[in-house]
């Protein structure tokens, strides 16, 4: 009982929102009202993107959809609010490792130019929005070196004569581009084993390496170059890798607090200090170092271990920011698995765990998965291959292109659910519109419903593609009762609120909507609201039995109040000051419960 009150309260607020929308309509032909305050549009036209797993279509712009009046049912209903609001987005994009940047130097001057502005003008490009860069050897650099191989601090080798030159280049086109900095290990002398590969580094040394990342900032900073960010070390819990380093959450904690922290600080850096930067499957570690350490901003992770929503749980325990920094799809992966992982996993997943950036692993690769170190990935696909000056485009560009080439840094994540098959992430970018990132994890064709305040359209999505839908305007208020419409109302438990003829009592447990899962919104006096259906009314029975739908006029007990919640779904409050309660469709709805939660809210016309 309690779905079906809450979905009959849902469906009125939407039509309330319809009918407040078409009020805007003709308000001003400029969108602005007398006081320019700005009004919603109806109409507005939907610009539209996808990607498939047959790579039939790979970014393909489609034809536009246009939204319309909100009306009918679909079983599969996306709904955006842009009303309700998460993180800030710092952005999106891949690491630059050395052996990406000594491709990409070995292009033709015309050809190099053309894909840096492809890939980082904001745009005519894909618009990334952060590179990622390592302090010293990846595993993909040719081989490994750090800054301190000989007596003094330098950056000469190979970072200055590739990585450097490129990464100015890509500063040249974007100016704004977010420079997130990673040591894959310390120098070898001042680690335990002598050897790029595991190890960890000497008490002794702690000093000296906080001396080392001071000279590495200042360095950077004589290249003209900014750091937005650095963590600590990639992968501190890998030791397997070359090269790395392995630090215990106690000694991460220890050299951010002791060495790198106040030494940066006290030189004038205000990068961000991020912590972790390794698998979903351990939450301790990036909540220890977190908690307990004021100079680090937030936690960064990667997923080749875990679950995607440890992102939520360290935020949730630190109150400090995420980041998703690193994923790789690999040489013998397929197009279609890859797309349909990452998308969901690394891009959705993420940002609907909180993340403020999203990357994928390594920018570019030659044709053999290379270069890498003697000990280091072997099968690391890039988000291109080039051979010479020829680029062919890998599953990794789609990935993240569908995200950063319309959702911009300072955009802010807004509502949105997942529905079946589909699953989605929304964003609102800095200028007002609206970006909305769809992926069909199911085999077969899914025809859903998108609604945003009182409009919607209907969109069919092959199976294992992704779409990114973008479209302007101000979504209309949904804070009008839909008086004299029909609404169907849907529960948490995706099923539809019955007024079973009146034959007996409510129930929300429907998989489809007719006639008896239809109710006319009727204007019941001083604000309150009745639902008919099938020329009776529902009831409260003032909480004192399962609600009905059975009477033939409208007294105290069939009054309810129409209560808009702030994920765009409604509730109904009857007289006796209880809310209606879908019961999670386990047995008859009621209007006894004192507060709202997920059975207490429906979803209008979905």
């Amino acid at each position: 009982m309690r779905r079906k009150l809450y979905l009959l309260f849902s469906i009125t607020t939407a039509l309330l929102a319809l009918y407040s929308c078409k009020k805007d309509i003709h308000s001003s032909p400029t969108g602005t009202d007398d006081n320019n305050s700005t009004i919603a549009r109806a109409n507005e036209s939907v610009s539209i993107w996808m990607t498939t797993g047959d790579q039939s279509k790979l970014l393909q712009q489609q034809g536009n959809v246009t939204f319309a009046a909100d009306a009918g049912t679909n079983n599969t209903t996306i709904t955006v609010n842009e009303g309700t609001t998460y993180q800030g987005i710092d952005g999106f994009g891949f690491t630059l490792t050395e052996g990406s940047a000594k491709l990409i130097s070995g292009m033709s001057a015309s050809a190099q130019s053309s894909l840096l502005t492809e890939l980082f003008n904001a745009s005519s490009g894909v618009g990334l929005s952060i590179v990622r860069i390592g302090i010293g050897a990846t595993d993909l650099s040719e081989y490994s070196y750090s800054y301190r191989d000989g007596a003094s601090f330098s950056l000469s080798g190979p970072d200055l004569t590739y990585t450097i030159p490129i990464l100015k280049k890509i500063l040249a086109i974007n100016s704004s581009i977010k420079v997130l900095a990673t040591p894959w290990s310390a120098p070898m002398w001042m680690k335990t084993n002598g050897s790029f590969t595991g190890g960890t580094l000497k008490a002794e040394n702690y000093e000296s390496y906080g001396q080392y990342w001071l000279d590495y900032m200042n360095a950077m900073k004589a290249q003209g170059i900014t750091i937005w960010a650095i963590t600590p070390q990639n992968e501190p819990l890998n030791a397997n890798n070359e090269p790395s380093m392995t630090l215990t959450k106690e000694n991460e904690l220890g050299l951010i607090n002791d060495y790198i922290g106040p030494k940066l600080r006290g030189a004038g850096f205000n990068c961000k200090i991020i912590c972790y930067d390794h698998n979903c499957d351990n939450t301790d570690f990036p909540t220890y170092v977190a908690s307990n350490s004021s100079y680090v901003d937030g936690s960064a992770f990667h997923l080749y271990a875990g679950d995607i929503s440890a992102l939520t749980t360290v935020k949730n325990a630190t109150g400090k920011n995420v980041y998703f920094t690193e994923q790789y799809t690999g040489s013998n992966g397929s197009f279609a698995g890859d797309l349909s992982w990452h998308v969901q996993n690394v891009v959705i997943g993420s940002m609907n765990n909180w993340a403020r950036t999203a990357l994928e692993w390594n920018l570019a690769s030659d044709p053999n998965s290379g270069p890498h170190t003697a000990g280091g990935s072997t099968n690391s696909k890039g988000a291109l291959t080039i051979n010479g000056s020829s680029v062919t485009r890998n599953v990794g560009y789609y990935i993240i292109s569908h995200a950063s080439k319309f959702v911009r840094p300072d955009a802010v994540r807004i509502s949105s659910n997942n529905s079946g098959s589909i699953q989605t992430t929304a964003f609102k970018n800095s200028d007002g519109t609206k970006v909305l990132l769809a992926l069909n994890n199911g085999s077969s064709t899914i025809s859903f419903k998108v609604k945003w305040g009182s409009q919607s359209f209907t969109y069919s999505l092959p199976g294992g593609a992704v779409a990114t839908f973008k479209w302007s305007g101000t979504q209309s208020s949904s804070s009008s009762i839909p008086i004299g419409q029909n609404v169907t109302l849907k529960g948490i438990n995706n099923l539809y609120v019955s007024s079973e003829n009146g034959t007996q009592a409510m129930n929300c447990n429907r998989s489809s909507a007719s006639g008896w899962e239809t109710f006319t919104v009727v204007d019941a006096g001083n604000g309150k609201i009745a639902l008919q259906s099938q020329g009776k009314y529902v009831s409260s029975e003032n909480g004192t039995q399962a609600i009905t739908c059975n009477r033939t006029s409208i007294s105290d007990w069939e009054k309810f109040d129409w209560m808009v919640n702030a994920d765009g779904k409604i509730s109904l409050r009857g007289n006796n000051d209880k809310y209606v309660s879908s019961e999670n469709g386990t047995q008859a709805m009621t209007c006894n419960r004192t507060s709202i939660s997920g059975w207490e809210a429906f979803g209008v016309n979905q």
